[in-house]
């Protein structure tokens, strides 16, 4: 069974690997594994802040100073989603279950890691280490945006932002999959959510700022 997770990075202030994942419960979370024992930590991560809070009884903080953690969160900041394998840490026996709130299987979920059209934009937008370059992925959406007569016609009729965020986005995933066909609303939504778990930000930040400087002139 696999795990809806990034790329395992390893750490260099404590023996010991980790890997950011998507919750059930929806939001990301981060694993931290120790390569000399069989103890792990796990974490969620604050929307807002980007901050990771202690999710569980059986976390042994003390084995995971903050300085692991946030060299963690910096290793895995950018690092795109894929469905992955189960990690075993050689040495020990079958490392300790998952908590029920951190998701094995998001098949029947709206989840779009497996999409033509995230895999699209992992793959244009991604740098030489693997991480989503986002200013690169912005100035992009910017320039069909900018191009674009439907955007222009929804900006002159003084169109919701968030409608006008979903149709650049929902019609540039889709020429970059070379797909006929749209998105629905709700899987673009969930396609932006899933882009802002990787760096635990606005995926499209400076998209966003354009839109509304457009609105404003």
């Amino acid at each position: 069974m696999n795990i809806i997770r990034t790329q395992a990075v390893e750490l260099s202030c404590i023996p010991a690997i980790a890997y950011k994942q998507k919750l059930a419960a929806g939001g990301a979370g981060l694993k931290l594994y120790r390569l000399d024992s069989d103890d792990t930590a796990v974490f969620t991560i604050d929307r807002r802040t980007g901050d990771a809070v202690p999710f569980g009884p059986h976390n042994k903080l003390k084995l995971f100073p903050e300085e692991a953690l946030q060299e963690a969160l910096e290793l895995t900041k950018g690092l795109p989603y894929s469905a992955r394998g189960k990690i075993e840490v050689k040495g020990f026996s079958t490392l300790p279950a998952e908590p029920e709130d951190v998701t094995e299987d998001l098949v029947d979920a709206i989840d779009m890691v497996d999409s033509e059209e995230y895999e699209a934009i992992v793959s244009r937008f991604s740098d030489e280490k693997g991480k989503l370059n986002y200013q690169l992925m912005n100035k992009d959406f910017m320039q069909f945006a900018a191009k674009s007569k439907v955007v222009s016609e929804m900006l002159g009729n003084r169109s919701a932002e968030e409608a006008i965020l979903l149709f650049i986005i929902k019609s540039r995933a889709t020429f970059l999959s070379g797909k006929k066909q749209s998105l629905e609303d709700s899987q673009v939504a969930a396609l932006i959510e899933t882009l802002d778990e990787m760096e635990t930000r606005s995926a499209f930040k400076e998209l966003k700022a354009w839109i509304r400087r457009q609105l404003a002139k």
